[in-house]
Formats: C-alpha cells, structure tokens, sequence
C-alpha cells in the first residue's frame, strides 16, 4: 500500500459507492465503510476496477463514535490523503408520528458520527498540513422540510459546518468542499419510507454523475458544488424566499401520498 489513501464513508451504495468508484479509478488505496453487509460486495465490485489500489472494507456503525473509532482503528497508523463523509441516513413522514428512535438514527448517523469522523480525521490532515474533505450536504439543507424535518436540518447543519470548517483551514494545504446534490437515484427513498411521495416517485439524478461533480470540484479544492442546473436554481431560490413559503412548498413533494397527485 503505498499510493495515496482514501476513506469513503456510505459506500455500500449509491453517492458513496459512486465516489469510491472516483477514487479506485484514479488509483487510491481505499477503506469503505457502511453499517451494513453489503458494503464487502461494494468492495469486491470496487476491486474489479482496472488499476485500482488496495481496498479494504469495514461494517461499523457510524452513528456511534465507538463506530467511528473501529473504522479509524483499521487504518493501523496510516495517513488519510481524502475523506469523503458521506454517510447518511433519511426520514420521512410527519415528525410528530415517527419513531423517536429513527429520528435519533438520523441525527447520530449525519451529525454525531459525521462530526466526530471530521473532527479526528481533520486534526491529523492539519498536524500533517496536507489533504482533502468531501463532506456531502443536499441542497434539502437550505429548505424547512415539512414531512422530512429532522434529515433537512441535518443536512443544514452538514452544509454550515463544512463551509465553517473550510475557513478555519483557510491558511493549511487542507481543502473542505460541500457536495450538495438533490434526489438522486439510490437507496435513501425506499429506507426512508418515501416512495409514495412526490419527490420519492420523481425522476432523480443519476448517483454516478452526482459523484463525478463532487469528485471533481473536491479534486480542485472547490468550496461547494450543487450537482445539476435545475438544482443550483433551486438553491439560489431557497436563498430568497421566506422560510414558511419553502416549508409549504416542500410539503408538496415529500407528503406522504403526494406521489398520486
């Protein structure tokens, strides 16, 4: 293992296994991690790839810092050249009628476990005064989302710590830059009970495409990057109309049962 090293988190599927893809193309020694099985199948794919580097692949709980310490402990004393925190976790349907404890999962997984990866991964790129971050907001982070309140305010709270986080390492040779896609062809919809709303039954950007742009943009130490024309209009938007009008219009795409109007 001697080339460059990245870790890629959520890499099972979708973004985060899209964004892996990045990496083992351009000959990264690779550690993925997910909290689920299917992240060794993800790794087995990755290492199909021509000239890929070495790929290991870790099933951790990333909601939990003691998930968090077992995916850095098998990195056994080696520098992380690129951090890709992608991991995340969705909820859909009325706030006040979900499972506190899958309202807990979203925030522990896109907050807690995400923070205190940043936080230890971070340290080490500035002690070392070399690396990269992806850190991948939404573009949901600038919206109230009615019916998917708890994973729009992670999302916003993803968003301001990345670009807070760019600029305390304004004078270091570490780069932090925010991909912020939209709905994007993956799993997140089905785990979050979201197929029978608007938005979960839109057509959504292919994951490939979302992760080539973040890929790229992070690759350049861009600050942030919105993934399509139709979102970053979106976005800018979001930037000037009130909040309650966002609220009642994202009530529109993720009310469950809007997929049938």
């Amino acid at each position: 293992m001697t080339g460059k090293f990245a870790i890629v988190t959520g890499a099972s599927t979708g973004i985060g296994l899209e964004l892996a893809r990045c990496c083992a193309k351009d000959g990264y020694d690779l550690l993925v991690a997910a909290n689920e099985p299917a992240i060794e199948g993800a790794a087995g794919a990755l290492r199909q790839e021509k000239g890929v580097g070495n790929i290991q692949a870790v099933n951790v709980d990333l909601a939990t810092t003691e998930g968090v310490d077992k995916l850095l402990s098998a990195l056994d004393g080696r520098s992380v050249d690129v951090l890709m925190a992608n991991a995340d976790r969705g909820l859909g349907n009325d706030f006040l009628d979900q499972d506190f404890s899958k309202i807990r999962e979203v925030i522990d997984t896109n907050i807690l476990g995400t923070t205190y990866l940043l936080h230890k991964v971070g340290k080490e790129m500035r002690n070392g005064n070399d690396g990269r971050i992806l850190i991948t907001g939404s573009i949901a982070g600038f919206t109230p989302g009615s019916f998917q309140a708890v994973y729009n305010a992670s999302k916003a709270y993803l968003n301001s710590l990345s670009f807070a986080l760019r600029e305390e390492l304004k004078d270091t040779n570490v780069t932090v830059t925010c991909l912020m896609p939209s709905a994007t062809e993956t799993e997140f919809f089905r785990r979050a009970d979201m197929l029978d709303t608007k938005i979960g039954a839109s057509e959504k950007d292919d994951a490939a495409m979302v992760a080539l742009i973040g890929y790229k943009a992070m690759v350049n130490g861009e600050s942030d990057v919105v993934s399509g024309r139709k979102n970053k209009i979106q976005s800018a938007v979001a930037n000037v109309l009130p909040n309650e009008l966002l609220a009642r219009q994202h009530r529109k795409q993720a009310e469950p049962g809007t997929a049938e109007k």
